[in-house]
């Protein structure tokens, strides 16, 4: 009997075990996730086209990521965040225009939206994004 309940003991503790190493395992090795947001690293070229309102299209200015934070890569004030799935969420002001903008990024593209006070005219439109 005492042989019995060593050998059911050694079986449950095995399963303990294993399931310990495999969460010690998996907290030592980055994840898929965190090396997605790394992938998003670089600079942007970001083009705006106006579909609504009396503002210019066609501008284009470059964005930087590092991590999970956006920023601008020359003109103007750029802040934003890019999350895990890609999903970016912008605030640009130059002077007295100011927009947001949300929409995703994915391998070397992304795509979005974007609406704001542009020279005192309120517009909104898309946004393109090119990694260069």
């Amino acid at each position: 009997m005492a042989h019995l309940s060593q050998s059911i003991s050694s079986v449950v503790a095995r399963p303990r075990h294993l399931a310990l190493f495999a969460v010690l395992a998996a907290a030592a090795i980055p994840s898929t996730a965190d090396a997605r947001i790394a992938s998003y690293d670089g600079i942007w070229n970001v083009t705006f086209a106006t579909t609504r309102g009396n503002c210019s299209s066609g501008y284009s200015v470059p964005f930087t990521v590092t991590g999970s934070r956006v920023s601008s890569a020359g003109g103007g004030r750029v802040s934003g965040t890019v999350n895990r799935g890609g999903a970016v969420a912008v605030q640009v002001s130059v002077g007295a225009s100011h927009a947001s903008g949300g929409g995703r990024l994915g391998g070397a593209a992304g795509a979005g939206s974007w609406r704001g006070i542009i020279s005192g005219d309120q517009c909104s439109g898309t946004w393109q994004a090119t990694r260069t």
